[in-house]
C-alpha cells in the first residue's frame, strides 16, 4: 500500500474523501457534483469517482434535477435513507428506551422497558432490557442486521472508553463500579460479532443530538445540560457552525459542591448541585414542606409516579401553592447559579437545557434561571451567552445515542467495519447465564 508524506495510505485518503462527500450531502445535501467540489475541497474527479463508488454501495441516490445557467440540468444527490440502520439506546432515570432509525435518523419503530422498582440499576436486568429491545425493534420493522451499523448507547455515569475489552461504565449514583457494559451486551448474542455497541455518557449523546439537529445548530462553543432525576452537562469546543462532526464533553456537572455540608446527594457526597435541582431533590423538598399529600414524603414508587409527581408540583405552583413556587424558585436560582459556573469557567455562546424534567418545568423556570444564571456570572462571558430549552424532545438522548454508529460510520467513508475481539468476562457472564 502507498503511503505519502504524512503516513496516509491511498486507502486512508479515499476513506477521507468518501466521508467527506457523505457528510457534506448528509447534513447540507441534496446537492449536485458540481456544488459538491466547493463543498468539500475535492477536485471535479475525485468527486465523480467517490460518487461513483457510493452510488454503487447503495449509499447514494439521486433526489431530482435543477436548472444550471446555459449548461444541462443538474441531477441532485442525496444519502439514502434506506442504506442502512441505526440503533439508539437510552438507560435513562425511569426506563430503557430502544429505537431503530433509518440512516436520516428517522424512526422506524421503538421499545420500552420500565425499570421497576423505581431506581433498581441492575446491571443484569438492564442488559436484558437492551437485548429484548434491540430483538422487538429490528422485529417490528421487519429488518434484519444486514444493513445495521451499530447500536449507540447513552448510559449515567463515567464511560471509559478504552478499556480493555470494550467500554467499562463508572456509574456512582446508580451503583455501577468499573461495569463492562460493552462486554456484557456483546455476551448476549443479540447481534452478530460485525455489529459494534458504542456507549457514551447519556448527556454527551444528547449534547451531539442539540448540535447535530436540535437547537445548538450553527454554534461553535455550547453546553447542553440533561436535566432529569439527576443533572449533568455535556460541553461542546469549536464544533462545527453546519451540523459536521463534534465531539463533546462529558462534566460531571451535578456533583460539583454548591453548598459545603449541603443536602445529601445520591453520590453520597453533601452539597452536591443534584442534591438542589435533580428532579428527585426537587421532590423531596416540596414532601418536606408538606407537599404533594401524604404518600410524597416516601417518595413515588414507579417510575412512571415520578414523572407524574413533578406535574403534580409544578401544577401547584401555576394553582398560586406557596411551597410548590418556593421549591421552583429555589431550582432555579442554583440552575442559574450553577450555569454561572459553567459560563464563567468556559464562557460558551448558548446553554441549552434538555432532559425530561427540563423540558417539564423548562417553560416555567426558565425566565429565572436565566436571571440567576446572570447575576452570578461575570458580566462579559454573561453577555455574550443565550439559555434555551432544547428542540428535539424527550427521544434526545436516544437520536443522540444513534449518532455514535452514524460519527463512526462518517469516520470509515460508509464502510462497516468490526468492532475488536473482547475478552471473556467470566464473572459476569457466569451471573447473565445463571439469570437465565
Amino acid at each position: 500500500m502507498t503511503t505519502g508524506r504524512s503516513g496516509r495510505t491511498v486507502r486512508d485518503l479515499r476513506r477521507g474523501n468518501r466521508g467527506a462527500v457523505l457528510q457534506r450531502l448528509y447534513f447540507g445535501g441534496p446537492m449536485s457534483r458540481q456544488e459538491l467540489g466547493p463543498a468539500t475541497g475535492l477536485s471535479s474527479g475525485s468527486v465523480s469517482n467517490v460518487v461513483g463508488e457510493l452510488i454503487a454501495d447503495g449509499l447514494l441516490e439521486e433526489a431530482g434535477v435543477v436548472d444550471s445557467d446555459g449548461g444541462r440540468p443538474r441531477t441532485l444527490l442525496r444519502v439514502s435513507p434506506g442504506s442502512a440502520h441505526l440503533i439508539g439506546v437510552d438507560v435513562g432515570e425511569t426506563r430503557v428506551r430502544v429505537e431503530l432509525f433509518d440512516l436520516t435518523l428517522t424512526e422506524l419503530a421503538r421499545a420500552e422497558m420500565p425499570l421497576l422498582p423505581r431506581g433498581c440499576y441492575d446491571v443484569g436486568p438492564i442488559v436484558d432490557h437492551v437485548r429484548a429491545g434491540i430483538g422487538a425493534v429490528l422485529a417490528r420493522a421487519g429488518v434484519g442486521t444486514d444493513r445495521l451499523l451499530g447500536v449507540g448507547v447513552g448510559v449515567p455515569g463515567i464511560v471509559d472508553r478504552d478499556a480493555p475489552g470494550g467500554a467499562v461504565v463508572h456509574g456512582q449514583t446508580i451503583g455501577w463500579d468499573a461495569v463492562p457494559l460493552e462486554a456484557l451486551l456483546r455476551a448476549t448474542g443479540a447481534l452478530p460479532e460485525e455489529v459494534p455497541y458504542l456507549i457514551d455518557n447519556g448527556a454527551r449523546t444528547l449534547g451531539q443530538a442539540e448540535m447535530w439537529f436540535g437547537a445548538g445548530r450553527g454554534a461553535r462553543d455550547a453546553v447542553v445540560v440533561l436535566f432529569g432525576s439527576g443533572v449533568g452537562a455535556s460541553l461542546i469546543t469549536d464544533g462545527s457552525p453546519d451540523g459536521g462532526s463534534t465531539e463533546g464533553t462529558p462534566l460531571e456537572w451535578g456533583h460539583l459542591t454548591v453548598s459545603v455540608r449541603g443536602r445529601r446527594c445520591r453520590c453520597g457526597a453533601r452539597g452536591c448541585l443534584e442534591a438542589y435541582t435533580g428532579a428527585e431533590s426537587l421532590l423531596a423538598r416540596w414532601a418536606e414542606r408538606g407537599g404533594g399529600g401524604p404518600a410524597a414524603a416516601a417518595g413515588p414508587a414507579d417510575p412512571a409516579d415520578e414523572e407524574e409527581a413533578l406535574a403534580a408540583l409544578l401544577a401547584a405552583a401555576l394553582a398560586g401553592d406557596p411551597a410548590a413556587r418556593d421549591v421552583l424558585d429555589e431550582t432555579a436560582e442554583y440552575l442559574g447559579a450553577g450555569l454561572s459556573d459553567l459560563i464563567n469557567l468556559f464562557r460558551p455562546e448558548r446553554i441549552l437545557i434538555g432532559g425530561w424534567a427540563g423540558l417539564l418545568l423548562g417553560p416555567y423556570v426558565l425566565p429565572a434561571v436565566r436571571e440567576h444564571a446572570r447575576r452570578y456570572s461575570l458580566r462579559h462571558p454573561a453577555a455574550r451567552v443565550s439559555i434555551d430549552l432544547g428542540s428535539l424532545g424527550p427521544d434526545a438522548v436516544t437520536v443522540g445515542a444513534a449518532t455514535l454508529p452514524l460519527s463512526a460510520f462518517f469516520t470509515t467513508g460508509g464502510r462497516r467495519t468490526a468492532p475488536p475481539a473482547a475478552p471473556e468476562q467470566p464473572g459476569w457472564r457466569t451471573a447473565l447465564t445463571r439469570r437465565g
